[in-house]
């Protein structure tokens, strides 16, 4: 934990009060908070925040859903289960980075959503900053939902079939039973896939860089905006790189507080 973790952090922080260059890596100047006033007063720092709150409030929560409504379809499957799992999880386990070219070149000049948009209004589909969010949106929902199915899949094989036999003689329909049957035998998985959801979605940077790259500076997210700053051959700004990094710590803590109350709520009440 101390090498892994505090050392790497405390690291961090002293590096973001410093004013230090790729070009001049061992050379750090001592400037104080300069950074991060520099990056609280950028307005593209403040635009990559709104669009990873957006992003993360709009993924998580629709990923959850439709995870365990495919997790529930596939529990009432009996032949071929494996086949539809297989396919299910192939847009996870393929690379971000191919994923997202795949999907974005459907909606490229030739591709197939294209040309069939513009079959339907005569006009030629465009990537622009007005529905370049939704569509990073889209894909990640495409991508990340897979997670949550196989693991609200994996919670249902564990659902006791006499809590369901019980419900059903005491008259609770399919809805009743979901709402106080199943949904709190996955409270803890719920719990779990929330909160690498949101970690996974606060720091995603692939399916953003490839569609937004160097444009549409206000559908980069805060990781998308932190390289762009750290990492640039022209600029490389490790010491605001490291402040950028900080202030992402403090964001994502900020973010989870509730999860993670939640979390220490239910472990106490299972020691007591």
């Amino acid at each position: 934990m101390l090498v892994l973790m505090v050392v790497p952090l405390v690291t961090t922080i002293w590096l973001s009060f410093n004013e230090l260059f790729l070009r001049d890596i061992n050379n750090p100047t001592w400037i104080g908070f300069d950074n991060y006033r520099e990056v609280l007063g950028d307005e593209e720092f403040w635009a990559a925040v709104r669009f990873t709150l957006l992003f993360v409030a709009v993924t998580v929560p629709i990923n959850m859903i439709f995870g365990l409504g495919v997790a529930l379809l596939l529990d009432k499957v009996g032949r071929g289960r494996s086949i539809y799992l297989a396919a299910l999880l192939l847009p996870f386990i393929v690379t971000p980075v191919v994923g997202t070219l795949i999907y974005k070149d459907l909606f490229d000049r030739g591709g197939l959503l294209a040309w069939l948009w513009e079959v339907a209004t005569d006009e030629p589909f465009l990537i622009t900053s007005g529905n370049v969010k939704w569509l990073i949106i889209v894909q990640a929902i495409w991508h990340v939902m897979p997670f949550a199915m196989i693991t609200f899949f994996a919670g249902l094989q564990t659902l006791p079939e006499d809590r369901v036999e019980a419900a059903s003689i005491d008259g609770a329909g399919y809805w009743r039973q979901l709402w106080h049957v199943t949904l709190p035998h996955l409270r803890v998985l719920i719990l779990f896939v929330a909160l690498i959801s949101i970690m996974d979605a606060y720091r995603v940077y692939d399916s953003v860089f490839v569609f937004a790259g160097d444009r549409f500076t206000d559908a980069h997210t805060l990781q998308v905006y932190t390289v762009e700053v750290a990492v640039d051959p022209q600029i490389g700004r490790v010491g605001k790189g490291n402040a950028i990094g900080v202030l992402n710590v403090i964001g994502i803590f900020v973010v989870l507080i509730p999860f993670l109350v939640i979390s220490y709520r239910d472990q106490i009440r299972e020691r007591t």
